[in-house]
């Protein structure tokens, strides 16, 4: 009787199972800040963008286009890349280690499976197969660079080169972080025997000729906007604080330990400690080793002297997933059960708030919980021709996607680099959290009006303080390009509406033509972390 756990079968029916409950959790669950943040990208394209490179408004464009502005065409697209992945996740298992001689067919389809199984049933997958953020492409396209260099060790194969370098400049256009697998390649290239012979060859030249053409518009972006984004976040390594190392060092550990879960973190650390020791004997172990340890090393340095983020490493679960795939532990089928386990009950707290957690410990609570109920209390609030604003970029953008018919305006330096309108001109509300500061020179008054409270289902999210304001007439000149307004729906009314209206977008202020135009209706009310 064949076995349901090695059936393919049954993981097939259970991965589309998997992936209903995410397209599910993606139209259900409010928009995140960061989401709302990248949303306004999409609406206003660039070839880059102060934080990231600009793939994930890609991404969003293309669902919004589909779906709308709302929760579901945001997440979709990422919703089924992660289940994409997995063909060339399976692959690439298969073809970076040679399964058992007695029975080669049945231990790769098995060694298949516990490759995508463990990935699939990591928290880091979980969360961004439902919510979208820059790690979403880069996951996807991390592992088709994963699957072209397996494909060329295991064919000896050159034009596997170019679509190595395609793969990883596509990656690079979603995150900055993919240049540490390919310097793992580069290595590779330059102190492996195998690779060395490979340099003597035109392949991996084009390869990177190829690479080369796809990130440059990011380049070219940073190029002509003084290296904003690179500078960005090439200048956290001038952060140090070694007193801390132990500390950082702890949390890197420990949010690993808690992205990846438990159970698959010891199988990934098992999987790598074998793929070191077959690294001098098989070239295709030794490629994996290199494209691993690179982003490790670089990740464990910045730890002796600064925090890094738990989402950071997630660039390397693809490939620590490959090389888990061949420890034939009995214990990696509970240790998927305890990860699917764990991100199932991440995902019913998001969705029912089964447990009363306050904001603070619940984070599902904390980025997505009441922003649409906030939107309309807030538009209830604001007199008609109001605009509304916010003292951070997460809640202007908020209001931006939940308030399509009311002109939104944010203010803050990183908006000087968007092409949006950066002038407006009369009054409207203000949001900002208690425990932020906000630059008074914009306005010429600002009065206390209130507050307004996020609710989740049972506990309160987040208190905002509401002020009235009046813009400054003119903005001082150094704070103009600050000021951005993301939602355009009815700036044109607005202006034939005369001086009776409040809120006036100034006659000067730069097209960005209608990339840059607020959805035609209200979000459909279906729904992070820093962007940075």
């Amino acid at each position: 009787m064949e076995n349901p756990v090695t059936s393919l079968r049954s993981w097939c029916w259970l991965l589309v199972v998997t992936l209903c409950l995410r397209l599910v959790l993606g139209w259900y669950l409010p928009v995140s800040p960061d989401e709302a943040y990248y949303w306004v990208w999409a609406h206003a394209p660039a070839m880059g963008y102060l934080d990231h490179p600009p793939m994930v408004a890609v991404w969003i464009r293309a669902g919004c286009a589909l779906f709308g502005d709302g929760g579901a065409g945001i997440r979709w697209i990422g919703t089924v890349a992660a289940m994409a992945a997995i063909p060339f996740l399976a692959q690439a298992v298969r073809d970076f280690h040679a399964p058992a001689p007695e029975a080669p067919g049945e231990a790769a389809r098995v060694a298949g499976i516990r490759g995508v199984a463990l990935l699939q049933a990591t928290l880091a997958m979980g969360v961004n197969a439902v919510v979208m953020t820059p790690d979403t492409p880069l996951l996807f396209f991390t592992t088709l660079m994963l699957w072209a260099v397996g494909r060329l060790m295991a064919t000896g194969r050159a034009c596997w080169w170019l679509v190595c370098g395609a793969a990883l400049g596509l990656a690079f256009d979603s995150k900055y972080t993919a240049v540490l697998p390919g310097a793992g390649i580069v290595a590779w290239l330059v102190l492996h025997r195998t690779g060395r012979a490979w340099l003597r060859r035109p392949a991996p030249w084009a390869g990177a000729l190829v690479a080369v053409a796809v990130i440059s518009p990011v380049i070219w972006w940073n190029a002509t906007h003084h290296w904003a984004s690179l500078l960005r976040q090439g200048g956290r390594v001038g952060d140090w604080h070694a007193g801390r190392a132990l500390g950082f060092l702890g949390e890197l550990v420990g949010g690993q330990v808690g992205l990846a879960t438990p159970g698959i973190f010891v199988l990934f650390m098992a999987g790598a400690v074998l793929v070191a020791r077959n690294a001098r004997r098989v070239p295709a172990q030794g490629v994996l080793l290199w494209m691993m340890l690179v982003p490790t090393a670089v990740f464990v340095t910045h730890a002796l002297g600064d925090r890094v983020q738990a989402n950071w490493p997630v660039i390397i679960y693809p490939l620590l997933a490959v090389a888990a795939a061949q420890v034939a532990w009995k214990g990696w089928k509970p240790a998927v059960m305890l990860g699917g386990g764990m991100c199932a009950l991440v995902f019913i707290q998001a969705a029912f708030e089964p447990l009363s957690l306050s904001a603070h410990t619940d984070v599902m609570l904390r980025q997505v919980g009441g922003w649409p109920e906030l939107a309309q209390e807030v538009e209830g609030r604001a007199m008609p021709g109001d605009f509304v604003t916010a003292c951070d970029y997460g809640t202007a953008s908020e209001l931006a996607l939940y308030l399509p018919r009311r002109v939104v305006v944010a203010m803050e330096p990183r908006w000087a680099l968007f092409n949006l309108p950066h002038e407006i001109r009369g009054e409207g509300l203000m949001l900002c959290n208690p425990r932020r500061t906000f630059d008074r020179r914009y306005f010429a008054s600002v009065e206390p009006v209130g507050s307004v409270t996020r609710h989740g289902r049972i506990r309160d999210a987040e208190r905002l303080d509401v002020y009235r304001v009046r813009m400054n007439d003119p903005v001082p000149p150094d704070l103009r390009p600050e000021v951005a307004v993301l939602s355009r729906t009815l700036m044109a009314v607005t202006r034939a509406s005369g001086p009776q209206d409040r809120t006036q977008a100034a006659p000067s202020a730069p097209s960005c033509g209608t990339a840059c135009s607020a959805p035609e209706g209200p979000d459909d009310g279906q729904g992070g972390q820093d962007p940075h």
